[in-house]
């Protein structure tokens, strides 16, 4: 597999998590009795351009034409999404003669905060599903993959756009060198491209393996960003450490002839990624003996909880789950079932697994004694969300990046860490 940004051949391994199937798959139970197939998930580092990076197995059509996840079910990001809006409306003067652009915009999660603002906008996803859920809240949506002819499209009918957002989607796309000049393509010469990724330091540093899937084809440092964002003429500026998805970057960048200096916080961040080592192939050694022991450490605690006579099920089926349970082979012996808050999953079963997935308030009538939260990167938002089960004494367990467990209103989330 040659390097899908500098093609280079020389690829290091830094985390093997066997063979899995595409988490973001969920399956009907007229499903469970079929074939269901797994691909190898292998994650490696270039030693050249330093990007992440596991095979390209799965193409994006496969999983995003009709897709699980609609963003608008999560508050807490709908709030971040909300606040983005309103500091880069603040910050890039945007106003009544401005366009805003979105890649993979979903159900118009984050343009209805730019809709609302008075601002024209567009939003480019590919799942017509989710898609079809922006349209009926007022946002305009084109159901396409964003690439050089998709980006030619949308500049010769709507004009070249001040704000290009691209948020979790650098990860998703293959053909990065591709999907970077539509990215080009759509942004003005003087314009700005904002984009967020979960950041390779957290990544590696905090052993947080749930979040490579088949799906997320790359990884990025803020320098590896960069190196694939030069590859169409675009310049990173500034970047944004941001506490989502278990921390993330925010990068912006603009054309290279508007580009100017780089901020301090870039210098400071391209600086901290030297120093852990980022910079170089030997700081990505040693995660996999990380995330080993982070399964040890939860396998063991299920088996303490059941062999206690424990009831314990999970909370959440996110995409980043299912590699969790598939690597620690956590089936129903461990975990009964899921519950989570999107209607389109209720009924179906996680992929590997089959755990069974139900509405929320099946926790009310089964009053379980332990829920494990496989969404832990909203771990705030989710134990305010599962306060009420303190009613009958329930633990909350966060697997990540250290298992601990709680009781909703027993101090502070992150406390009683199990190490």
């Amino acid at each position: 597999m040659p390097c899908r940004v500098c093609e280079s051949d020389r690829l290091v391994s830094v985390l093997d998590l066997g063979a899995t199937p595409p988490c973001e798959k969920v399956l009907t139970a007229e499903a469970l009795d079929l074939v269901e197939p797994t691909y190898p998930l292998h994650l490696r580092v270039c030693e050249e351009c330093l990007l992440l990076q596991i095979p390209a197995l799965i193409t994006p059509e496969e999983t995003f034409t009709e897709y699980a996840y609609f963003s608008s079910f999560s508050d807490s990001w709908v709030k971040h999404a909300g606040d983005f809006v309103t500091d880069a409306v603040d910050r890039l003067g945007l106003g009544g003669n401005s366009f805003v652009v979105e890649v993979a915009s979903n159900d118009g999660y984050l343009l209805k905060h730019v809709t609302d603002a008075g601002i024209r906008c567009l939003g480019i996803e590919p799942s017509v599903n989710v898609g079809a859920a922006a349209r009926e809240r007022g946002v305009p949506t084109l159901t396409a993959f964003l690439d050089e002819e998709t980006a030619a499209a949308v500049r010769a009918e709507h004009g070249p756009a001040d704000l290009v957002v691209a948020n979790n989607v650098y990860a998703h796309i293959p053909d990065v060198l591709g999907f970077t000049r539509g990215l080009r393509g759509l942004v003005a010469d003087d314009g700005w491209v904002s984009i967020e990724v979960h950041h390779a330091l957290n990544l590696i540093e905090l052993a947080q393996f749930d979040t490579v899937y088949h799906e997320h084809f790359q990884y990025y440092t803020v320098a590896s960003a960069a190196t694939a964002l030069a590859t169409a003429g675009l310049k990173v500026v500034d970047v944004e450490l941001l506490d989502t998805h278990g921390g993330s970057i925010r990068v912006w960048a603009r054309p290279e002839a508007v580009a100017g200096v780089p901020t301090a916080r870039l210098v400071d961040t391209l600086a901290a990624e030297s120093d852990a080592g980022l910079h170089d192939v030997t700081g990505y050694v040693g995660m996999q003996a990380r995330v080993d022991r982070r399964r040890r450490d939860l396998l063991r605690f299920l088996l303490d909880c059941r062999a206690e006579g424990k009831r314990v099920v999970g909370y959440g089926a996110p995409g980043k789950g299912n590699t969790l349970l598939n690597y620690c082979g956590i089936r129903t012996d461990l975990i009964e079932y899921l519950v989570d808050r999107n209607p389109y999953k209720h009924g179906m079963f996680t992929p590997g697994v089959r755990l069974p997935i139900h509405p929320v308030d099946r926790l009310d009538k089964d009053r379980p004694d332990v829920i494990v939260v496989l969404p832990w990167n909203l771990e705030t938002e989710i134990t305010e969300q599962l306060a009420y089960t303190a009613e009958w004494g329930a633990q909350l367990a966060y697997p990540l990046p250290e298992l601990h467990v709680i009781r909703p209103g027993d101090g502070n989330p992150g406390e009683g860490k199990i190490r």
